[in-house]
């Protein structure tokens, strides 16, 4: 696009200068840097790969056969529906909570935004577990209830982050054109908010899509539930691969939104420094705070009172099976530490590049790599089955098939946390350090890597929590003989020895706590550095 400027001779073209996103290089991506992307893209993208292979290769006609069941069109009814509330639930609940959280003079805040986060440290057949034995709940709303209690999260978090940076100019403006606060609120500061609101929930719909203990605990049909069964149960080949497929289908809808959603999203404007004037509650703070603390009952006290409980007995009649539960604490915390350090790696350079460049085959490259965060962990599991037995038999039932797994589907959470946390480091600073006489890589680790290792940090804390969380992939890949706390879990439940895996319960709770918590502080850091 050109302009024009009149000049002695006439008007003649003038090229119009571009303008450098802080963060972002004019320079091409290096050859090296593209060709680690795309191996790690390659590696995300091989189980459906895989999957499509396996599924073109059935009889004729047994995959339309399996398509065209009534039964699977009743699975994407109650899939989509499921999803379609959970997400609006985490909406209805996440944004309040954190407008409480950045805007007002709530007492206690700093603890509160601790105890929002720690629900992400529940797993959702844990929770659906505790909830089944203490209420009536069942089926759809007693899976919608548990799912949006631990995935209101993945919304409540980067909402506050944005409602502290947003620019509170705008909405002085809309005050003293006679808006009222309401109103002024929508109009200036929701659109600011909308995208990091739009993402989380997006979040919280792919948990849903993909969780498999809630629907089954809850004796819900959705997909995840009907592709373990058509698996373990009748190993019917052709049905699960169909059902996979159409669940991966269902999951890349939801991240191609999330993607349009963020291409959508308009320029972020000015970054508020400093703290504002907190909304005074005045009356609402009583209501405010049993709000909240009705919330973090329901989300975080019911499970952890009922597994405690329930541990105290099972120690006091000798169901504990100490040794086994240390032994499966240990293998939970190197596999989810194994998985995360092996996600980070993938993830880097697609990071990288997402926040450098954004050029068409980087935004290509970038796409792709969510296909791992739209593979649910029981089709993953599946198609690593099929991948291993196939091509290495003799890494099936491996720990090392079983990280991989882990990386593979949440390199796309250490993704995110690479290219957001290397955008915010000026490519100036790493262009003085070539001048300095660094090599590119040289000056990459000495300045971005340095002030970046932070949110790398974060991104490989998401991966290690979700991973030791993880149950239908490490069910199926698991080594024979190796169990980690989920697994085991998820045995003694099956047999209804609900004492016997209270522990287990508490001990993943407790355990996956820790980074939560480390996640939590790092949010309210970089959300207010003051």
């Amino acid at each position: 696009m050109t302009t024009t400027s009149t000049g002695p001779t006439g008007p003649s073209p003038r090229r119009r200068t571009p303008v450098r996103r802080r963060g972002r290089s004019s320079v091409h991506p290096s050859p090296v840097l593209r060709l680690l992307a795309l191996l790690s893209v390659v590696l995300v993208a091989t189980p459906v790969i895989f999957l499509g292979v396996q599924l073109a290769g059935q009889p004729d006609g047994a995959a339309w056969a399996a398509l065209w069941r009534p039964r699977t069109l009743s699975l994407t009814l109650n899939t989509v529906g499921l999803v379609a509330a959970v997400t609006a639930g985490t909406l209805a609940i996440g944004v309040p909570t954190a407008f409480l959280l950045a805007r007002t003079d709530l007492a206690w805040r700093r603890g509160w935004q601790v105890l929002t986060a720690l629900p992400l440290a529940v797993p959702s057949y844990v929770a659906g577990f505790a909830w089944v034995s203490l209420t009536p709940l069942r089926g759809f709303w007693g899976s919608v209830v548990v799912l949006v209690l631990v995935s209101t999260p993945y919304v409540t978090l980067p909402v506050t982050a944005a409602l502290r940076r947003a620019d509170l100019d705008v909405e002085a403006v809309a005050r003293t054109l006679g808006c009222g606060p309401v109103r002024a609120f929508r109009t200036a500061i929701l659109p600011q908010i909308a995208p990091a609101a739009g993402a989380g929930a997006l979040l919280a719909a792919l948990y849903t899509v993909s969780d498999f203990g809630v629907v089954a605990i809850m004796r819900f049909p959705a997909f995840t539930w009907a592709v373990h069964t058509a698996f373990s149960g009748s190993f019917n080949r052709a049905l699960a691969l169909v059902l996979s497929v159409v669940l991966v289908a269902l999951a890349l809808v939801i991240v191609l939104a999330e993607r349009a959603l963020r291409r959508r999203a308009a320029a972020p404007g000015p970054v508020r420094v400093g703290a504002a004037a907190p909304v005074r509650l005045g009356g609402w703070q009583v209501p405010s705070t049993v709000l909240l603390a009705g919330l973090t009952v329901a989300a975080l006290g019911v499970p952890v009172a009922t597994m405690v409980v329930r541990s105290v007995v099972s120690v006091a009649e000798r169901e504990a099976e100490l040794a086994r539960l240390g032994e499966a604490a240990v293998v939970t915390v190197l596999l989810g530490l194994a998985g995360a350090a092996l996600a980070a790696l993938l993830a880097l350079p697609i990071g990288i590049l997402a926040a450098r460049y954004r050029t068409r085959s980087v935004g290509a490259l970038e796409t792709a790599t969510y296909l791992g965060h739209g593979l649910p962990g029981i089709v993953l599991g599946l198609s690593m089955v099929y991948l291993t037995l196939e091509l290495v038999p003799g890494i099936y039932q491996t720990p090392l098939v079983l990280v991989l797994a882990y990386a593979l589907l949440f390199v796309p959470k250490a993704a995110g946390s690479v290219r957001a946390a290397v955008s915010q480091v000026p490519v100036s600073l790493e262009q003085t350090a070539r001048t300095l006489g660094r090599s590119p890589v040289g000056a990459w680790f000495a300045v971005t890597g340095r002030l970046a290792w932070p949110g790398v940090a974060a991104g490989a804390l998401l991966v290690a929590l979700t991973a030791m969380k993880e149950l239908p992939a490490t069910l199926m890949l698991r080594p024979t003989g190796t169990d980690t706390l989920a697994t085991r879990l998820w045995q003694l439940t099956d047999i209804a020895a609900y004492g016997a895996a209270a522990p287990y319960a508490v001990t993943l709770i407790a355990v996956a706590s820790v980074p939560a918590f480390l996640l939590s502080r790092h949010a309210d850091r970089q959300a207010d550095p003051t």
